[in-house]
């Protein structure tokens, strides 16, 4: 999707001075001198919230209500690397920060609270919540602080692929249902059809478009070639799961012809010249507009297109999700199971003057009562109570399935990322889910459209398509992504050097000519290996085994 945590980069050699002086910070007041004040928390977060209400709608008016605590919060559109190496710099930290990679960068510099003592004090329901999972909140073997509070769902059971090839439904349905399994597969379908329609709505038809605004490039272009290639998820790497040896994820030949299918498809007109250049806002548009035939991409980056899309009544223009890989030599595996995933999440600030109370508002909004109100809303407006159970309208799920901005104007789900959260599945006191997903209801939130190509499939999930995650053995390091690299360590600098040369050389081979995508390609690997790939490697690979070893594995 997909869940373990983090091990960071201490676990190799000895506890940086950063990592010293947070260890090192004043003691934290255990005490809230006025708990019945109502307090202004700042907040930060790495990741764009574009459904964020500003703590006007109902759900959250209750949370202000119930905690006494307001978030003023800012989100960055870039990722929040600059904006968290800023922080570090000047030494000037909001209430909460929400770094997802950067956590490092800020406990290097002392910016974050040892929660512990914090959790053990005021929060009964984060420990509950975690369970079994708690030790893995332990920032490494040598500085068993806790300074992330990691909100990936817990004990989640994942219904719907996460990632892999998009379709238009109209482009499967016109061409009766074809077997879309392959690159190759994929690639008729979007020619047959682009064929047949040249436009749509007066509109050029594009083939497929891909997205490279920022570190975004990771999502829609690099990330798939390990993906379509039977590598999981692991961000930068491809790790071995017999040695535990990383690799550079590019420098497999596998996704070298990855890659020279998308030069092919570029050569051919199907890829859309504009994909290097646009930003996000200009592809969700795209999307939105309902002529870009084909994506390869993750659920939750197109997701807000997704739902214009369904709001604008054009259906047969949203599009399903495939397990598509290279050749049928690979399986997708986006069900493959990494076990719990902490380490990406929330901190609190040395600068938070209350953290009592920020640990409280955490506490909060993983009780059951935080969890419901997340999930389901306020009773009596979102919900009602029949025979015990908490049940949604008909009408207020097509609200949920059609208003894009439905999040936003209730309320419902705004902050599940500001906290651990139970996962789909898992049942509450009352034998209920916590959450209102499960195969019934994702089987009704489905237009008649999608339905019925799912139906000509076989299928009634998206994911009955892929994989299952028995056909794959869980992994033991978790995903090498969520591994901590310690700010202005050799290794960040290394692993920056070779992103820069990522970025610039992949969109380079794919628009090169054909006859010139070997020579380009031979100067990307040149460039790795100059840039000291690697001891990056040897180094990555050190992490993976203690990461294996701390978390108990062989």
């Amino acid at each position: 999707m997909q869940d373990l945590i983090k091990k960071s980069l201490f676990a190799l050699s000895v506890i940086s001075v950063g990592g010293l002086m947070a260890c090192s910070n004043d003691p934290v007041s255990m005490e809230d001198e006025d708990p019945d004040s109502e307090i202004t928390l700042s907040l930060f977060g790495a990741d764009m919230h574009s459904q964020w209400d500003n703590m006007q709608s109902p759900v959250s008016e209750v949370v202000k209500e119930e905690t006494g605590v307001t978030i003023n919060a800012e989100f960055d559109v870039n990722g929040g690397d600059q904006k968290i190496s800023l922080m570090a710099a000047s030494g000037d930290y909001p209430d909460l920060i929400m770094p997802k990679g950067n956590a490092s960068t800020l406990v290097d510099s002392g910016a974050l609270l040892d929660l512990t003592d914090l959790i053990d004090e005021h929060a009964p329901n984060l420990k509950a919540i975690y369970g079994d999972y708690f030790d893995r909140l332990k920032w490494s073997n040598e500085d068993e602080a806790i300074y992330i509070l990691a909100t990936p769902p817990v004990d989640q059971t994942y219904w719907q692929p996460a990632t892999g090839f998009m379709l238009q439904h109209d482009v499967v349905q016109e061409l009766g249902y074809p077997d879309i399994r392959t690159v190759d597969d994929f690639e008729e379908a979007i020619r047959s059809y682009k064929e047949l329609y040249p436009t749509i709505d007066g509109q050029p038809t594009i083939g497929l478009s891909l997205l490279a605004d920022d570190w975004r490039i990771l999502i829609s272009t690099t990330d798939p070639a390990a993906f379509a290639t039977g590598s999981t998820g692991d961000g930068e790497f491809y790790v071995n799961p017999d040695t535990y040896e990383a690799q550079l994820h590019y420098r497999r030949s596998e996704e070298k012809e990855y890659f020279r299918w998308l030069n092919h498809m570029n050569d051919e007109g199907l890829l859309d010249p504009e994909s290097f250049v646009q930003k996000y806002d200009q592809y969700l548009a795209k999307i939105s507009s309902g002529r870009i035939l084909g994506l390869i991409d993750s659920d939750w980056q197109v997701g807000e297109a997704q739902r214009a899309l369904r709001e604008a009544g054009m259906q047969e223009r949203m599009h399903g999700m495939y397990p598509v890989t290279l050749n049928e030599d690979f399986k997708h595996p986006n069900f493959q199971e990494t076990g719990y995933l902490g380490g990406w999440g929330i901190g609190i600030s040395v600068d938070c003057e209350n953290p009592v109370r920020a640990i409280k508002f955490l506490d909060f909004l993983a009780s059951d009562e935080g969890q419901i109100l997340q999930n389901w809303g306020i009773e009596g407006e979102h919900y009602t109570i029949e025979d015990g159970k908490r049940v949604i309208s008909e009408e207020e799920m097509a609200e949920r399935d059609n208003n894009a901005n439905y999040q936003k104007e209730t309320g419902i789900g705004v902050m599940k990322g500001f906290a651990p959260a139970y996962g789909d599945g898992v049942e509450d006191s009352t034998g209920q889910t916590f959450t209102i997903a499960s195969p019934e209801q994702i089987k009704e939130s489905y237009t008649d459209v999608e339905k019925d190509v799912l139906a000509a499939y076989d299928a009634e999930l998206w994911k009955d398509l892929y994989p299952q995650e028995d056909e794959f053995t869980p992994k033991p390091w978790g995903a090498a992504y969520n591994i901590s690299v310690p700010s202005g360590s050799n290794l960040e600098l290394i692993l920056q050097r070779c992103l820069d040369i990522t970025k610039r050389k992949v969109p380079e081979a794919i628009l090169a000519n054909p006859d010139d995508f070997d020579r380009v390609w031979d100067e990307f690997m040149s460039e790795l290996e100059s840039a000291g790939v690697d001891e990056a490697e040897k180094e990555y690979t050190e992490l993976i085994k203690n990461r294996v070893e701390l978390w108990g594995g062989s």
